[in-house]
């Protein structure tokens, strides 16, 4: 972290504070969790949804906290005052301490980059911090880290030394990215894609596209804005940013507009991962295969590939980087390999009606017979996609006649939620044991125990509240477990 006083936050952020706390105290690092607390650390004591972290103040100093950053006065076991600045708003302050440094480390030359879209945040992240590693100590987030909170958080991890500082922004309203941009001012921002993820809050997918360009309209005349000319809501926003304009998307080289990266000559290996030719705007080409799996990480790829090329990196040397580089995040596509032959792929960090297609068309392939007439039976177990609203049902009804179409073989939908795509599996087709419903993970944990048959591979994917990526983990570690146990009894 930057070397920060307690008197340097108290003016930063326009607080107070408490007597006992001596003004020249250097601060070390700043966490919002109690149990992460180092020490010489400062606790931000935010309100949560379901409590409120003035009661973890104890815990956190417990740990090595020296310091509070507090909406009121507390007191520790003795009645003594716990050491703290006292602010109206901790979470508006955090942000206050992030921009702070940001504008510091910007004077020292530091470069910022912002990424927004519906889905593949993390993953572009994951992708373009290995990158810029190649050139420079690079900060990114840890997991998704991309609102008011986990922003500023990215940003204390910052220190003297770094070079390039990636950072997710996340909306689920209007004026949530421009929060975000006010505070650190990106140069770069690259816009993935618009989907219906958060339709329901945000009002609709044109609102969705208002809220996401909220970051190209904040780029100085300097910066970068990096396109996924794709996708038409996405390239439209180039008539909304004074930045340099560079594209990225699938088809011929030649055909792409000036200043674009381009994959062609795509094909998907029998192991599910993309191989294509990269096509750099200074019309140098190499042949990548990713470690990623399915074709709808393709984007993702173009988009850090293009931030990685904006800020100077060579196009050798992103091909190089990229060819074989897999997810860094867990529950993204991540393929887990059980003793006795089945295939767990865990996507159920997220989910949306795009990222559950571009899912299912992975899982599909992947069960295509081979050259010898030999196909791996695959299942599709789903739980809800949240945060719709009024087209849920639809949303969820397109997704059962979706898998019957695509022959994949089994189907467990979980919770009542996501109950709208069984039922319209079985009107499209899938009789007897070709589709369940389940009430919860317990009840789908013993369906899978029982049926699952070496050789199956098994796709999870739910949004990230219904709970299926621990379900995942737990059926890709079943087996396993099971092995173990019969071993050591023999």
């Amino acid at each position: 972290m930057i070397e920060l006083t307690a008197a340097d936050i108290a003016e930063i952020t326009g607080g107070t504070l408490t007597a006992n706390v001596d003004p020249t105290l250097v601060i070390k690092g700043v966490d919002t969790d109690s149990r992460e607390c180092q020490p010489g650390w400062l606790f931000v004591a935010k309100p949560g949804e379901a409590t409120d972290g003035h009661l973890f103040i104890r815990a956190a100093r417990a740990n090595g906290a020296v310091l509070s950053l507090s909406e009121r006065e507390t007191q520790d076991d003795a009645g003594a005052t716990d050491p703290a600045v006292i602010v109206e708003d901790a979470v508006l302050a955090m942000g206050k301490i992030a921009a702070h440094i940001v504008n510091y480390l910007r004077e020292r030359g530091t470069r910022v980059v912002g990424i927004t879209g519906s889905a593949g945040k993390t993953t572009t992240k994951d992708l373009l911090a290995a990158l810029l590693s190649t050139a420079g100590p690079t900060i990114a987030p840890i997991g998704s880290y991309n609102g008011e909170v986990g922003l500023p958080l990215t940003v204390f991890r910052a220190t003297e030394d770094t070079k390039y500082l990636v950072l997710e922004m996340g909306a689920t309203g209007l004026g949530h990215i421009t929060y975000l941009t006010d505070m650190v001012h990106p140069e770069i921002g690259i816009e993935l894609f618009v989907g219906s993820a958060h339709a329901g809050e945000f009002g609709g997918v044109q609102n969705i596209a208002i809220a996401k360009r909220e970051l190209v309209e904040a780029l100085p005349a300097s910066g970068t804005a990096i396109l996924n000319r794709d996708d038409a809501n996405v390239i439209a926003m180039k008539e909304h940013t004074a930045a340099q304009v560079m594209t990225f998307g699938v088809g011929n080289p030649h055909d792409a507009p000036e200043n674009s990266l381009t994959a062609s000559e795509l094909e998907i290996t029998s192991d599910g991962h993309p191989s294509f030719e990269l096509t750099f705007p200074d019309a140098t080409s190499y042949h990548v295969t990713s470690g990623l799996m399915g074709r709808h990480h393709v984007g993702n790829i173009l988009a850090a590939a293009s931030g990685a090329y904006a800020l100077g990196v060579e196009p050798s040397l992103i091909a190089e980087t990229l060819d074989g580089l897999g997810a860094a995040s867990r529950w993204r596509m991540e393929r887990i390999e059980r003793a006795d032959g089945v295939s767990i792929i865990n996507d159920a960090y997220n989910a949306n009606p795009e990222s559950m297609r571009a899912a299912l068309r992975t899982l599909a392939e992947l069960g295509v017979a081979d050259e010898n007439g030999n196909a791996r039976r695959t299942w599709a177990v789903l739980g809800e996609m949240l945060e719709l609203g009024e087209d849920s049902v639809l949303e969820h009804d397109m997704l059962g006649r979706l898998v019957v179409r695509m022959n994949i073989k089994k189907l467990v939908v979980i919770g009542a939620g996501a109950k709208a795509a069984f039922n319209s599996a079985v009107l499209e087709g899938s009789w007897g044991d070709e589709a369940y419903f389940v009430n919860d993970v317990v009840e789908a944990e013993a369906l899978l125990a029982e049926k699952l048959e070496p050789g199956d591979i098994v796709l999870f994917k739910s949004s990230n509240g219904a709970g299926l990526r621990y379900l995942g983990d737990r059926i890709a570690s079943l087996k396993n477990e099971t092995n173990d146990s019969e071993e050591a009894r023999s």
